[in-house]
């Protein structure tokens, strides 16, 4: 089984991610495929942006349009569930509590969240955290989730503000540790979940709807700029190059 950390760098908007002065983003469309136009999903709010990155449908499948979790109608498997029930071991690291309903906690091996409040730069902590048992532990999966941008950032400061900005290149060197230490091993995903605009998100205004990814790895072609691609898109790209199966009920396309 391949293996695959995904990055969610949450309410990046790609002109952000452009402006950040963070060197490393050339680094990653070097080294990677990306789109600086992927879609998200509506309404662009956090948790119904990543229960569609994980169950690849929309809010209107999985029901969640708000960030209070309620347990779906009809449960579909997730990302997580697909790699757990594949015989691969999953963990995840964020900072906003209500995140932890993206996965069935039988579906990992470790978990850990730092309420992003709690210290100054919690997403480089959480980064730390997870680099040290990636090493130990070796697991199949590995989500990690950065929320500073979007709290402190975004809705703190403003959308595109010198705050916001700052936090991005923050979380983009938190990706580059990643990368530098894992590179070889995993391929690694970066994504945002939504944009944002002024000091809100959750509308269908391009600023919200529109966001980036990065795609690092042996199966990916480097350079390649993507067009057409959804949040929805990811869980299906991620279990393409992991080995494991798609859930029937999953709308997205593979990436790779």
């Amino acid at each position: 089984m391949n293996k695959v950390i995904l990055v969610s760098i949450d309410g990046m908007r790609p002109d952000g991610v452009a402006n950040c002065g963070n060197p490393f983003v050339e680094e990653l469309k070097k080294r990677g495929s990306f789109t600086l136009d992927a879609r998200t999903v509506f309404p662009s709010v956090t948790l119904p942006c990543h229960m569609s990155l994980f169950h690849s449908v929309p809010p209107e499948r999985h029901g969640i349009t708000t960030n209070l979790y309620m347990p779906p109608v009809r449960p579909i498997n997730g990302l997580f569930e697909q790699v757990s029930n594949a015989g691969g071991k999953c963990t995840m690291y964020f900072g906003w509590n209500p995140l932890r309903d993206v996965a069935r906690p039988a579906s990992l091996l470790a978990a850990e969240y730092l309420n992003a409040y709690s210290e100054e730069h919690t997403d480089g902590i959480l980064t730390d955290r997870m680099i040290a048992y990636t090493e130990k532990m070796k697991p199949d999966f590995v989500f990690l989730y950065m929320v500073e941008t979007d709290e402190k950032g975004g809705h703190d400061s403003g959308w595109m503000s010198e705050t916001y900005l700052d936090y991005i290149s923050h979380a983009i060197g938190n990706v580059k540790r990643v990368l530098e230490k894992f590179g070889d091993e995993y391929t690694v995903i970066v994504t945002a979940d939504h944009g944002g605009h002024d000091r809100a998100h959750g509308t269908d205004l391009p600023e919200d709807m529109t966001i980036p990814m990065f795609f690092v790895g042996k199966d990916l072609v480097p350079g390649k700029e993507l067009t057409g691609v959804s949040i929805i898109d990811l869980s299906p790209t991620v279990a393409d190059v992991m080995g494991v199966p798609v859930a029937p009920e999953w709308e997205g396309k593979s990436l790779k």
